[in-house]
Order: structure tokens, then C-alpha cells, then sequence
């Protein structure tokens, strides 16, 4: 954990990331080692790496933010359906198995590497970044996020870049965007999981009792 922890701060600041893509690969194997129950493995790495970011996320803000690199008005509206979407995205990671959702990491990651190694990457000066934009990538965002445990950076980066922002000041609001979706990322989890592990507990219960008569 102390060997891969310096990396994941490391580019956390470097690259406007929470530090999900490094973290919750190596939770996983982490907890796999510690004998972790495998129908809830990925949901612990994920949530687990969540909770690790608000505090990354939160010093990478404070960072770029001396450096006026951060955005606040792109977070009253961009911020707002980002939240939509890891509500809803958190919601799906807690109906999807370990496999499944180990499934969606992976071809996530290999589809935004694909695209940010081929994609030419040009400043749109004149492309206006307009409400409905916002709302919709916004969303999609917190939406992709919310069952990696990343705080979507590799889409808000290139987003931001195309509506005009220079890249300084679209990786410090990537990294505000990627703070609120790990504040409210492992805030789901963690309500997820209670509710499961009580479900669980209650059918334990149940089945107890049924084999008793």
C-alpha cells in the first residue's frame, strides 16, 4: 500500500486525477490477497478508492486553485448533472456482480486510451460551452465515473479542451469536477453497501429461521 500510494498523489496533482485507474486495480488485488468475499470485491475496491480521492482530489483542487487554474462556474451546471450521474452510475455498480463490473472497468479504460492516443486534440476557440453541452456530458461523466472509481478526468479533460479551455485550467476544473464525484461517489457506495450487507444479514435470518421449522 506505501509502494503504490506515492504514484497515485503523484499523478493525482500531475494530471488533474483522482488517482481511481491506478488505486482501484490495485485495491482489488489487495483485497483478492485478503481473502475479500469475491460477489463484493470490486464494489469494496471501488468504493474503498472513492473515499481514497476525496482526499487527493481535494489537495490537487487546492493546488491549481493557487494558480487561479480552476473553474468555478463550469461546476453551477457542468458540477450539477455530474452529480446526476454518479447517483444513478452508483446505483447500476450496486446491481452488477464483481465480474460484471470488473468488465465495465476494463473496457472503459481500454476505449478512452484508444481514443486519447488516436484523437487530435485541437482548441476550439470559438466552440461555446452552452447548457444543454454541459448537462449532457455532465452526466455522461458522473455516469462512467461513479462504477470505476475514478473521478473522469480522461473525459473532462479533453471535454473542457474542446470547448476551448487551455489545458492548465481544464486539468484544475477536472480535478474540482473529479472532487465531487468522489465525495458523492463513496457516499453511494457506502449507503449501497450498508443496505446490501443488511439485506444479506436479513436473509441469513430468514433462512435460520425457515430451517428451524
Amino acid at each position: 500500500m506505501i509502494f503504490t500510494a506515492f504514484p497515485v498523489g503523484f499523478f493525482a496533482g500531475y494530471f488533474g486525477i483522482g488517482g481511481g485507474l491506478i488505486s482501484v486495480p490495485v485495491l482489488f488485488f489487495i483485497f483478492e490477497t485478503a481473502d475479500v468475499d469475491k460477489s463484493y470485491l470490486m464494489h469494496l475496491s471501488v468504493g474503498t478508492a472513492f473515499s481514497i480521492t476525496i482526499f487527493t482530489a481535494f489537495v490537487s483542487v487546492m493546488t491549481h486553485r493557487k494558480h487561479k487554474a480552476v473553474d468555478t462556474n463550469i461546476l453551477k451546471t457542468y458540477g450539477l448533472f455530474v452529480i446526476f450521474g454518479v447517483l444513478l452510475g452508483t446505483y447500476m455498480a450496486a446491481l452488477l456482480n464483481t465480474k460484471s463490473l470488473v468488465l465495465f472497468f476494463a473496457v472503459v479504460v481500454y476505449f478512452f486510451g484508444g481514443y486519447l492516443l488516436l484523437v487530435k486534440q485541437e482548441l476550439k476557440k470559438n466552440k461555446k460551452f452552452k447548457f444543454l453541452p454541459r448537462a449532457t456530458f455532465g452526466f455522461i461523466s458522473g455516469f462512467i465515473s461513479a462504477p470505476m472509481g475514478i473521478t473522469g478526468a480522461m473525459m473532462n479533460v479533453p471535454i473542457l479542451r474542446y470547448f476551448g479551455y487551455p489545458i492548465s485550467r481544464a486539468i484544475g476544473s477536472s480535478a474540482a469536477i473529479g472532487f465531487i464525484i468522489a465525495s458523492i461517489g463513496s457516499i453511494g457506495f457506502l449507503t449501497s453497501g450498508f443496505f446490501t450487507k443488511c439485506k444479506s444479514s436479513f436473509k441469513l435470518r430468514f433462512c435460520k429461521y425457515s430451517c428451524f421449522f
